[in-house]
């Protein structure tokens, strides 16, 4: 395994740290302060104009759709283990992945249409927004069921003639609060009497559809998260071309493990970002305040939780980069073992940096005055994202047992 960072990955650090520098971190305050102002005004689901600003200069400075690989649409998109480095200076400010077309759910509902839809779709919603020109919403998680099972989704989906119609209701789906969000993929079931893993399928449909209605958002530890949001949503007879179906009736299952693998290994690499800017911050804090007539930062156990830190983040960097060279060489399958130790382990290291980081910064930690509490807010819930850690961790153990258990008589 190589991990050492090309010539080309290189420069592209440089310009993007450069950039982060010079555009992100300064309007982190103007972001934030625009939209209380919009809520102020009672509409929050305004797109920011700060970050509408931003990408001209990302697009120009060629910063600008690195995450999708092997495209003929996007010549710029790297590798996973090209992209890894650059993912991770991103997830330093949870709205920078957006300046750069890089931020979930579109990433990987542009991979599902570069790799699943037809030539038609791709024109009509892959180009525009690859483009930046609208935003998606990938529909899959529902309130009345134990979505970690995804064997358990009910919302049907029911060909009529030269149609698809879909019943269901949905909820946290991300992105759906934007006026930009132009196109869903729904996840339900259309075969039920199919073998299990092949009852589900993936549509796409039009978020203008009749029979589409959004409930409400749902916060997340209070946090709106507008203009993004997480809406519940209820789909009444909803009709679509048949030409809408991904890849086939009762192939769902297949689609989901290719958008949740390069979906989960782009959450680890920003997790192991917001880590590393979580320890930034801690450090700054401590080397900056005195208590009880010495430097906190001298204090044997803020020593003993910076060290512990380094640590756990380069670990977590590691394990992402490992998972990131196996989906390159070997496919998304191969490094399923990978993907889900990593999707375990990187959300937790920043939890515990982010914690610590916290505590260091006392009261105005859990403020508004710095990143942290928005992060660990953002952090936690990604333990619940793309499959909770209990179904990681099983998936992982299940693998391990495989090892060792006695093999069946042909």
């Amino acid at each position: 395994m190589e991990f050492q960072y090309s010539d080309a990955v290189k420069a592209l650090q440089t310009r993007l740290l450069a950039f982060m520098d010079e555009h992100v971190y300064p309007n982190e305050r103007r972001v934030h302060e625009e939209i209380a102002a919009n809520r102020a005004a009672g509409n929050a689901w305004v797109p920011s104009k700060v970050i509408e600003e931003l990408k001209p200069k990302a697009r120009s400075a060629g910063l600008w759709n690195l995450f999708l690989p092997r495209s003929e649409r996007a010549a710029e998109g790297l590798s996973n283990l090209e992209y890894a480095p650059l993912c991770e200076i991103m997830g330093r400010a949870p709205f920078a992945p957006e300046i750069f077309n890089c931020s979930a759910p579109d990433t990987g509902n542009m991979e599902v249409f570069e790799r699943y839809a037809s030539e038609a779709l791709k024109d009509r919603w892959l180009a525009p927004l690859l483009r930046g020109e609208i935003r998606s919403a990938f529909l899959m998680t529902e309130p009345e069921v134990a979505s970690s099972d995804a064997t358990n989704i009910a919302a049907r989906i029911e060909r009529d003639g030269d149609h698809y119609v879909i019943n269901g209701r949905k909820w946290w789906s991300s992105g759906a609060g934007d006026p930009r969000c132009k196109v869903y993929i729904i996840m339900g079931r259309s075969n039920p009497d199919n073998p299990t893993h092949a009852q589900q399928s993936m549509i796409v449909v039009p978020a203008d559809t009749p029979g589409i209605k959004i409930l409400r958002a749902l916060p997340v530890f209070g946090y709106d998260d507008a203009p993004h949001g997480h809406m519940e949503i209820t789909l009444t007879g909803v009709r679509v071309p048949a030409e809408n179906m991904l890849l086939g009736e009762g192939r769902g299952f297949e689609i989901a493990q290719g958008r949740l693998g390069p979906g989960r290994i782009h959450h680890c690499m920003r997790s192991i970002g917001m880590a590393e800017r979580a320890l930034e911050l801690m450090c700054k804090r401590l080397a900056s305040r005195v208590a009880f007539g010495k430097p906190i930062a001298t204090q044997g156990v803020w020593r003993e939780r910076i060290a512990e830190s380094r640590m756990l983040i380069e670990q977590s960097r590691l394990l992402t980069l490992k998972a990131a060279w196996m989906m390159d060489v070997a496919g998304n399958k191969a490094a399923r073992n990978e993907i889900a130790m990593i999707k375990v382990v990187a959300p937790n290291v920043a939890l515990r940096v982010l914690d610590w980081a916290i505590q260091a910064h006392g009261a105005a930690g859990v403020s508004e005055d710095f990143p942290l509490a928005y992060a660990y807010a953002g952090q936690r819930t990604l333990r619940f994202a793309d499959g909770p850690d209990e179904v990681h961790r099983d998936a992982i153990a299940k693998l391990e047992l495989g090892k060792y258990m006695p093999k069946a008589p042909r």
